[in-house]
């Protein structure tokens, strides 16, 4: 795992986790299809002028040092590399299917976020971490004990986060864990799409497929006002430029070339945050059972992802 990349997670399961916050506090004025959509435009938007000075910079790069660089003889003899950062068809089908994935899950999410509090859904939402290598069972990928016992003591950690003492579960939490059963999906995509492709255009398109599928939602289910929005102006602007455009793109471009389920177990790290998060800023705060289910998630997570003996070939 190359420390940048690990970094770089680092800093998105940050951005995530507070954004936690965001979310929360924009329900008070908007509906959950309102605030995603409005959201994932601006962080569309947002990175735009970065894409256009990311491409102005790496033309320039190419001038100053002549008008055959090392990187196009490269490309010219590796036709699979060339192909692999040219592919427009890549490019918007990666942008798609990411943006699908995103905005099923993050619709769930918020819609959820409205019957649960910030710590129990930044948990919860962590459940991708066991979901993932479980799902990898599907692309053919060997599945060890230590996952299938992760998933036990995590389904046990849910039941103490989410089911009462009347044994009744909130729906806001199955709105949640739908949600990281899709964010799982949405890991492995990227997975794929990501050494493909150009990871920053390819978060702006799906930021625009987010927006564009929410209109219909929006107008179906939800009444939306310019008072309204601007109400809620800085948990848009916060979860759009930086949950959206900045942390998504982060995502893409630090689980490039990196195993999924590590980035998964850094990005997981979220959970924390937003528990953290929602207690200092909102004053919310978890019951002993609920904390105890909180560990037991936690601990899921990190055997889930201890490495397994490498073998000798």
């Amino acid at each position: 795992m190359k420390m940048k990349n690990g970094l770089i997670l680092f800093l998105t399961a940050f951005i995530w986790g507070t954004a936690f916050v965001a979310q929360s506090v924009g329900m008070d004025y908007l509906g959950p299809f309102s605030f995603n959509g409005i959201r994932n435009f601006v962080g569309g938007i947002a990175l735009i002028p970065c894409i256009m000075l990311l491409d102005r910079i790496g033309r320039r790069s190419e001038r100053t040092r002549g008008e055959v660089t090392e990187k196009s003889i490269q490309r010219e003899n590796n036709p699979e590399e060339g192909a692999q950062k040219g592919s427009r068809r890549a490019l918007i089908t990666g942008g798609i299917c990411c943006g699908l994935c995103l905005f099923a899950a993050s619709s769930l999410q918020q819609i959820g976020i409205q019957y649960t509090t910030v710590g129990k859904a930044g948990f919860i939402t962590a459940f991708y971490i066991v979901l993932v290598p479980v799902l990898g069972i599907f692309l053919k990928k060997r599945i060890g004990w230590k996952v299938w016992a992760a998933v036990i003591l995590s389904l046990a950690g849910l039941y103490f986060l989410c089911i009462t003492e009347a044994f009744t579960i909130g729906k806001g939490d199955i709105y949640v864990f739908l949600c990281a059963l899709i964010f799982s999906v949405h890991i492995l995509v990227i997975d794929y799409f990501a050494p493909r492709t150009d990871g920053v255009k390819m978060s702006c398109i799906q930021f625009f497929v987010v927006g564009v599928l929410s209109m219909p939602f929006i107008f179906a289910f939800e009444t939306i006002t310019w008072a309204a929005v601007l109400k809620s102006m800085k948990a848009i602007l916060y979860a759009g430029v930086m949950s959206s455009g900045v942390g998504y793109t982060l995502q893409i471009i630090g689980q490039k070339n990196m195993n999924p389920a590590i980035a998964s177990l850094i990005l997981s790290l979220e959970s924390s945050i937003s528990v953290l998060a929602g207690w200092v800023i909102l004053g919310q705060s978890l019951s002993v059972r609920e904390g105890f289910g909180c560990a037991m998630m936690f601990a899921a997570i990190i055997l889930a992802q201890i490495p397994d003996k490498i073998k000798n070939n």
